[in-house]
């Protein structure tokens, strides 16, 4: 397998969310799915056939694919001992993570009825968190310092790139569209996490206005980019992120999922608006969260 680099000069390259103004609130329609039987389901991913990736279990997590409103189906990598899939594409292909049974975090990649293992080479923790419609991944693997370092992977040449931020701690590469644009988020010198956007050409660094954290989760085909935020009193909301124009102008929303304020977080989305995530609710319980937009 190739590896190559790609370093950001961020003196050129970055641009910040300082200058952000608030959009009129996207309102959505929603729903609730919960795995049958369990008390924590996250959705983690949609296409525009709106097939679900996600999984269940707060202590032992199981893969599923949800076919809305409540048709899961359970998706595992063969023989691993916890499964999280992660990325679903608009041909039903795959991505995630597995533990086996030595305890090892690997990547994967399914197409058709085949998983493939993703390791980025010389390294034994990886996560896959995304894909496009071009057999490229988004993830990364953690040193042995316990830093993380993102990189995207290309199944038809087998090429792994490694992104290099200068500047930060520790980063992870969430998710990748068919434009190679790229969301994800890193941790500074302080130990504070901002959200970003590497579009070819560009770093854009998102963060929620006025928030203590931000997390960029998902990106379409369309720029519009999910997150999830934290504010000054410690609580999480959902974000979508859509840039305007051919200028760095950051346009947010706030998003919460009625009777999970606070506790909101959107992680994927598709080309057509639909947002999947989770929440938790006033027993404690995670639940699913799939909001469509109303007109």
């Amino acid at each position: 397998m190739k590896r190559i680099a790609l370093c950001l000069g961020l003196a050129l390259l970055v641009f910040t969310a300082s200058a952000a103004v608030w959009a009129d609130e996207t309102e959505f329609s929603f729903q609730t799915p919960i795995f049958p039987g369990d008390t924590f389901t996250q959705l983690l991913s949609i296409n525009l056939a709106n097939k679900i990736a996600g999984y269940h279990g707060a202590t032992i997590n199981k893969g599923f694919i949800l076919t809305l409103p409540k048709t899961f189906t359970n998706f595992n990598f063969p023989g691993s001992v916890q499964t999280q899939v992660t990325g679903i594409n608009n041909f039903n292909n795959t991505s995630g993570f597995y533990i086996d049974k030595k305890s090892t975090n690997h990547g994967f990649l399914s197409q058709g009825p085949a998983f493939i293992n993703v390791d980025f080479p010389g390294t034994t923790f990886n996560q896959l968190l995304g894909r496009n419609n071009h057999n490229e991944a988004a993830g990364y693997y953690q040193d042995s310092h316990g830093n993380f370092h993102p990189y995207t992977y290309d199944l038809g040449g087998g090429v792994f790139r490694e992104i290099f931020i200068p500047g930060t701690a520790s980063a992870q590469a969430t998710s990748i569209n068919d434009k190679e644009y790229i969301s994800g988020f890193y941790f500074d010198v302080h130990g504070t996490v901002h959200g970003f956007l590497l579009v070819p050409g560009a770093f854009r660094t998102l963060d929620f206005p006025g928030a203590t954290s931000t997390m960029a989760l998902g990106v379409n085909n369309n720029g519009v980019v999910v997150g999830v935020y934290t504010d000054t009193a410690n609580k999480m909301h959902g974000f979508v992120y859509n840039p305007k124009g051919s200028t760095p102008e950051e346009v947010f929303d706030s998003i919460d999922a009625p009777g999970g304020v606070g506790t909101t977080t959107l992680n994927g989305i598709n080309d057509n608006g639909w947002v999947v995530g989770f929440f938790v609710d006033s027993k404690g319980n995670t639940d699913g969260l799939v909001g469509t937009p109303v007109p």
